[in-house]
């Protein structure tokens, strides 16, 4: 069982409070558009980091981390991308691959729009930890905290934290 703390869109920023919440995960995964490499590194000092790059993400970031990242965790397939859409509306540079090869779990940022929602057609649960930056039109920053175990998503709680 592994505890996950799953964000995105920190766009240069990392703050005490979010580093509260990585110290009790097992691991942390980021949706991309992490900004500075600070904030991964920042992460990295207490635990173990799973991420993809952004949009906004400079050629370090794109150096360090995948475009995608595809792998299997407590026998669960999880696949993270930054921009991917949602179930109905994939973004056209994944829809072909998640309808062929759907994973279990497919997270994606960029909206900015923290959204969990079940695709019954690929049985893929989606999910998008919203932003947990402070620079974009989100009113609240968020997060997501869940459990992968023995194949299983489970546990799952939203992270409200302050407005930006």
């Amino acid at each position: 069982m592994k505890k996950i703390l799953l964000l995105s869109d920190t766009h240069s920023h990392i703050d005490e409070t979010i580093l509260k919440y990585v110290k009790q995960a097992d691991e942390v995964w980021h949706a991309g558009d992490i900004g500075d490499l600070t904030v991964t590194d920042q992460i990295q000092k207490f635990k173990p980091l799973r991420g993809v790059y952004g949009n906004i993400d400079d050629n370090k970031a794109r150096a360090e981390f995948p475009l995608h990242n595809r792998f299997v965790c407590e026998g669960v397939d999880v696949w993270i991308t930054h921009i991917g859409g949602y179930p109905g509306k994939y973004d056209v540079k994944v829809r072909e691959e998640i309808k062929r090869n759907p994973p279990k779990l497919f997270i994606c940022g960029h909206s900015h729009i923290l959204k969990v929602q079940f695709d019954q057609q690929l049985k893929c649960l989606h999910m998008n930890p919203g932003a947990v930056g402070k620079h974009g039109f989100h009113q609240v920053r968020t997060m997501l905290r869940f459990e992968v175990d023995a194949g299983e998503i489970k546990n799952l709680e939203v992270i409200e934290l302050d407005a930006r």
